[in-house]
């Protein structure tokens, strides 16, 4: 297993905190499934995971080089990321920093809700930050094959999005009311960014101490 199990599962818990907090994917998905009905959801749902997996390709490829160029700077960037996640963490504890919902629009063809779905996640620079933020951090480089680790953790992610993203996609009226209300939002985002700071705060702690 390329990895360890107590890693796949701290990875999974801080990779759950952040799917479960609203963002441009969950209102695309949610939009789209309120306008144009499931179909159309569940075509915008697959197109997150298909900009996943080109993140997942790039992640490979990119924290490949630099783990093989420098150990140094590799380290640099799974400092940067842990902070990141604290920025994270932060945000979510201040008013207004869920998305939400606009007015009704237009029904779309499936195709189109993939096809959106897709850019609106590859072009996220949000999402880019949150591969190198993540997968850095839970790379342990002693067990080798860091190909097969990345991949594996990639894997884990979109698993998680996929449980969570479709059945939204199914009830997506219910859970557009769910989301909206203030209550839920900052619990959601207060939940959520305690634990990112969490992760941040252990996953600094490791790299500099």
């Amino acid at each position: 297993m390329p990895v360890d199990p107590a890693t796949l599962l701290a990875f999974a818990l801080a990779v759950l905190a952040i799917v479960l907090s609203p963002g441009p994917d969950t209102i695309l998905i949610l939009r789209y499934a309120l306008t144009s009905g499931h179909t159309a959801g569940f075509a915008a749902v697959a197109g997150v995971q298909i900009g996943l997996m080109v993140h997942t390709l790039l992640a490979v490829v990119g924290i490949s080089v630099i783990i093989a160029s420098s150990p140094v700077l590799f380290r640099i960037v799974a400092i940067a990321g842990a902070a990141y996640l604290a920025w994270l963490g932060i945000q979510a504890f201040r008013e207004g920093g869920l998305v939400t919902l606009d007015g009704a629009r237009q029904p779309v063809s499936a195709a189109k809700a993939c096809r959106d779905a897709i850019l609106t996640n590859v072009l996220n620079p949000k999402v880019i930050m949150l591969f190198l933020a993540l997968l850095p951090n839970f790379v342990v480089i002693g067990r080798g094959d860091v190909p097969a680790q990345l991949v594996m953790l990639s894997a884990t992610l979109i698993v998680i999005n996929v449980a969570w993203q479709a059945p939204m996609a199914w009830a997506a009226n219910g859970i557009r009311r769910w989301l909206l209300r203030p209550r839920v939002q900052r619990t959601v985002s207060r939940v959520t960014g305690l634990i990112l700071l969490m992760f941040a705060a252990l996953l600094l702690y490791e790299h500099l101490i």
